[in-house]
């Protein structure tokens, strides 16, 4: 409220004070009066803004077949290898998410190869700079193909993708890289990403090293999301290798898995966030579980063909999905960060031209690919994701 001040009661006030400061010890000096149409009241300090929500994609294993290898050498004409021209079309959906996640199944060689494909993989060096080039910011990095060429293949990728600027969760080269969470920015909130992998393919994990491999464990997964809380991740993300390849159906172990890890939670608040799987090699269905969304399987992103259990090529290894979720801040302090919008976007690895093709953006008149589309689309709604808000995206 403004105080109106007439010129006789400032003189008024004005006698009133030089009185009090005669009666008053040491006779110091009066404050000044407030002049006339000021305000007496403090302003009240802004509140603090709200942090700001972001969105995060993420896609299905990267796995370099030979062909895969030799088509990256043909992109790059002649001169190493060059693995960006296969992922462009998904690049316009990656780098414009706030935080893109992708699944690195392989381990690379050396500089100059020698360079496998199935079954023990030796990818190039380069796939790394592809994954940057395309908007990715982290990979998770645990797979049954972690120790393909043991502990000296796995800190070639690792620090591979540290050259590229891509961070990593899953692997580790040292104890002490091994128990600290891979904390992201993303908007306003941090955004942890942990990795576990089913299984190894029977490689045992490196002498001394028991860290090297993060193996998927119910404790330890929760143990681990609460302690990325503790280290101030607002949002927990965990990726996982799991399922049985070649199965559209989440498997048993995976629907319970994921019923515990979306079921547990700390002073009420959800330990995790959100699942995303990988390792089936097909897509797989999207799933609120608890309230927290799970995607059992994503399927592969780069694949050569694909040949399943019974010897017979199958399509279903070249078509997949890429999961963009939508956070929003929590209402109140302490509470969760919310998923506000949940959708999927097709994907298929064309291997004639050796291109990603985003299916949710493609040619609606052409039947192949609308076909591909819809296969994904059924597999993905499978149980009944759409009924909870899961949408399709482009």
């Amino acid at each position: 409220m403004t105080s109106r001040t007439t010129h006789s009661t400032v003189a008024a006030v004005a006698l009133l004070l030089a009185a009090g400061t005669g009666c008053s010890a040491g006779g110091a000096p009066a404050p000044a009066a407030p002049a006339p149409g000021a305000s007496s009241a403090t302003s009240a300090p802004k509140p603090p803004a709200a942090p700001a929500g972001f969105t995060l994609v993420a896609s299905g294993d990267v796995l370099p077949h030979d062909s895969i290898i030799r088509r990256a050498a043909q992109d790059a004409g002649g001169d190493g290898y060059d693995f960006a021209p296969m992922l462009s079309g998904v690049k316009n959906v990656v780098s414009r998410a706030d935080l893109a996640i992708c699944h690195m199944e392989t381990v690379y060689g050396k500089a100059g190869g020698p360079y496998t494909g199935y079954p023990a993989f030796k990818s190039p060096p380069e796939v790394a700079a592809a994954l940057k080039a395309t908007g990715y910011d982290s990979c998770s990095t645990a797979s049954n193909h972690t120790l393909d060429d043991g502990a000296a293949g796995l800190a070639r990728t690792l620090d591979a993708l540290d050259k590229a600027g891509v961070r990593h969760a899953g692997s580790a080269r040292t104890a002490q890289e091994a128990a600290s969470p891979t904390l992201l920015r993303a908007g306003g909130a941090k955004v942890a990403q942990l990795a576990y992998t089913y299984d190894t393919n029977g490689y045992p994990l490196p002498d001394g090293q028991p860290w090297a491999v993060n193996l998927l464990d119910e404790r330890k997964v929760i143990a681990d999301a609460r302690a990325a809380r503790a280290a101030g991740a607002d949002v927990v993300v965990v990726s996982v290798h799991w399922g049985t390849e070649w199965q559209t159906a989440p498997d048993e172990r995976q629907l319970s898995l994921g019923r515990a890890l979306t079921a547990s939670t700390t002073g009420g608040r959800p330990d995790v966030d959100l699942v995303i799987g990988t390792h089936a090699h097909v897509p797989q269905a999207y799933e609120k579980v608890n309230g927290t969304w799970v995607v059992y399987g994503m399927g592969d992103q780069i694949a050569g063909d694909m040949i399943n259990h019974e010897g017979s090529f199958d399509p279903r290894g070249n078509q997949g999905s890429i999961g963009r979720f939508t956070f929003a801040p929590p209402k109140t302090p302490g509470a969760r960060w919310r998923v506000t919008k949940a959708e999927f976007i097709p994907q298929w690895f064309d291997t004639g031209r050796g291109r990603v093709v985003n299916l949710g953006a493609a040619d609606a008149d052409d039947a192949r690919l609308a076909a591909t589309r819809e296969t994904i689309r059924q597999v993905v709604l499978s149980r009944g994701a759409d009924k909870d808000g899961l949408t399709m995206g482009r």
